[in-house]
């Protein structure tokens, strides 16, 4: 029988391509990964990773393994989720895994009042802005803006997350909408709903700055470096910005709802997302999915 450690190392290299990117993701440093691959290796008694300088390229033998590899690993998981979903009422360890705007600006406001209401489940949220699997346990459930679109999860829309113009109250062309200058995302961004809203109001006019992430975009307009595209949740309790009106479109974006089905009857689980479901549709800045 086969060490299952050694294969979720190997299933790691295999998807990342180096054994520092894997180390990374599996929160171990590069020796262990290498020692890891090489135990699977003597004991498959075959030569799985071609290690090159720059990266890690799978043998044909090693292929075959990772396509069989990873049924064992959604099995592990299977298991890992069906006792998960038999756990005790209410106790347990449930990973939430959401934009981290939404982690460092709305969430951590309500996590006390979650482990008052719930002692018995300890909530680890991480702040992400990439798609998490939740079929490999990078997350029990995860909160998107975009609909998440893995075949094994049950997607729920909570509400919607509007959008405005905002400026500094201290901005000097603040009533003067034909001297405006944006803040915008930089080019990686330019299939970004919000990026893509944002310049169609801007309409040619120039640009201050491109900054790549929210939380550098309220900074640059409390400073008064220009006009900004933010969300509503955020900005609004802000004393130093004011809405700014425009024409063109409103805009706003979906806010999704995601757990693998396996889990979502599973007692625990369920607390956090009725809480989730509770905390968006009280929330005055986010509307009502439908």
């Amino acid at each position: 029988m086969f060490d299952w450690e050694n294969i979720r190392h190997f299933l790691a290299v295999a998807r990342i391509g180096t054994l520092s990117g894997a180390a990374r993701d599996l929160k171990v440093d590069h020796a262990t990964v290498s020692r890891r691959l090489s135990a699977l290796e003597d004991e498959v008694k075959t030569r799985l990773v071609e290690r090159l300088p720059r990266a890690c390229k799978l043998t044909l033998a090693g292929q075959r393994v990772f396509e069989l590899a990873q049924g064992m690993e959604e099995n592990a998981y299977a298991i890992e989720r069906f006792l998960d979903a038999s756990l005790s009422p209410l106790s347990g360890k449930v990973t939430l895994s959401a934009p981290p705007v939404l982690v460092a600006s709305f969430l951590v406001k309500h996590l006390a009042e979650f482990r008052l209401a719930n002692p018995g489940v300890q909530l680890s949220v991480s702040g992400q802005a990439r798609q998490v699997s939740l079929s490999r346990r990078e997350a029990d459930i995860a909160l998107r803006l975009v609909r998440p679109e893995e075949a094994t999860s049950v997607v729920r829309k909570l509400g919607r997350m509007p959008f405005d113009l905002y400026a500094s109250r201290d901005y000097p062309h603040l009533h003067n909408p034909s001297a405006w200058e944006f803040i915008v995302y930089d080019a990686g961004f330019a299939d970004m709903p919000q990026q893509k809203w944002l310049m169609s109001v801007a309409r040619g006019r120039p640009i201050a700055c491109e900054i790549s992430d929210i939380t550098g975009h309220l900074a640059a307009t409390r400073a008064g470096a220009g006009v900004a595209g933010l969300p509503c949740f955020l900005a609004d309790t802000d004393a130093n910005l004011q809405r700014v009106a425009y024409d063109g479109e409103r805009f706003s974006r979906d806010i999704w709802m995601a757990v693998h089905r396996d889990l979502r009857r599973s007692p625990q689980v369920r607390a956090v997302m009725d809480f989730l479901l509770k905390i968006v549709a009280e929330h005055s800045a986010f509307t009502r999915s439908g």
